[in-house]
């Protein structure tokens, strides 16, 4: 853990690799996460209120596997996500993409940068 007690963690999809979303845990989270087998994250806000990610969403992570970086500073925890089938929300917090030739920011399927794939990729 950081001087600040937290470490970050990187929440990936079990199944396709997809980024979910960037977190962080202290000690509390990562025990919860551990014991109950759900994603539970530090929030500075609420820091009495300790629960599991997507509990108020419906978007509930169940952890398959978690790992340590080999510089021990962040986290890797792999998990499949519930969704609501009604729910039009993406399953990822990472919807938007650069679009360098407006030189903004654009909603996923909207366009966007991707890099080229290099032939040695």
């Amino acid at each position: 853990f950081s001087s600040h007690g937290v470490i970050s963690a990187v929440i990936q999809d079990f199944d396709t690799g997809e980024v979910l979303l960037l977190g962080y845990m202290n000690s509390e989270a990562l025990t919860k996460t551990v014991e109950t087998g759900l994603t539970h994250l530090y929030s500075r806000g609420d820091k009495n209120k300790l629960q599991p990610v997507g509990e108020e969403t419906g978007r509930i992570q169940y952890v398959k596997s978690i790992r340590l970086s080999s510089d021990a500073d962040s986290l890797l925890i792999k998990v499949t996500q519930s969704l609501p089938a009604d729910s039009p929300r993406p399953l990822s917090n990472f919807t938007r993409r650069w679009n360098p030739e407006s030189q903004s920011w654009v909603e996923e399927g909207e366009g966007g940068f991707i890099p080229p794939v290099s032939e040695t990729d």
